[in-house]
């Protein structure tokens, strides 16, 4: 096996490294994966209870989860090849998800089974659109040798919205009703888009083999 050299590296401060990460290029994507995933985690952990509260047994929450999970592995793969050739731009991306999965949180609002299923395909979708056109924004914004570093950053991101979309959601619940939870989020997630859009406009368009053509 040949050795392959390690990629040369300029020295980097812990500052360069705070402004690196206080960059506009790196903080809207990274939002946007922590805002898919606190929905997500909602959805998996708040849906089964407002299926329950609406008298759906173990089986249709259960479902209804799947649903979720199977929106998001459908949709993501088709969001990225729209990013390769250039259909749509991390920008539009970026917020069309945060505005499907806003009103996937609205919609689980609505009682019933009804509401539990649209809130599931609305999550699912949003979330499937924004994970790989977020990650591929990262990556088109970040040097070859520090690609490791940035998405390591972008992955706690994430983790602070698994942490605090259910901790919001819980709170706010616990303070008034689970749907007042959901409301509280989805006006989080619903103002997200015209902040992204009218920023990310501004930046620089993904690098892709169709954008290059």
């Amino acid at each position: 096996v040949p050795a392959v050299p390690p990629l040369p590296r300029a020295r980097q401060t812990v500052l360069d490294l705070a402004r690196r990460l206080g960059e506009g290029s790196f903080l809207r994507p990274t939002a946007a994966l922590a805002a898919a995933t606190a929905a997500l985690s909602v959805g998996v952990g708040f849906l089964p209870v407002s299926g329950a509260a609406a008298g759906l047994g173990p089986v249709a929450t259960g479902a209804a989860v799947s649903v979720l999970a199977a929106c998001a592995a459908l949709v993501q793969p088709r969001a990225g090849r729209a990013l390769d050739a250039g259909r749509i731009t991390a920008a539009t991306g970026i917020t069309a998800g945060l505005a499907l999965t806003a009103a996937g949180l609205a919609a689980a609002m609505a009682p019933g089974i009804a509401g539990v299923l649209l809130a599931a395909v609305g999550i699912g979708a949003g979330t499937g659109v924004i994970t790989p056109v977020a990650f591929t924004a990262l990556a088109a914004a970040t040097p070859e040798e520090r690609i490791g570093q940035t998405m390591g950053a972008a992955e706690l991101g994430r983790e602070l919205g698994d942490a605090g979309g259910p901790l919001l959601v819980a709170a706010v619940a616990t303070a008034s009703t689970l749907t007042a939870g959901y409301a509280a989020l989805a006006l989080l997630l619903a103002a997200a888009p015209v902040l992204t859009l009218a920023r990310l406009r501004t930046g620089r368009r993904v690098d892709t083999p169709a954008a290059r053509d």
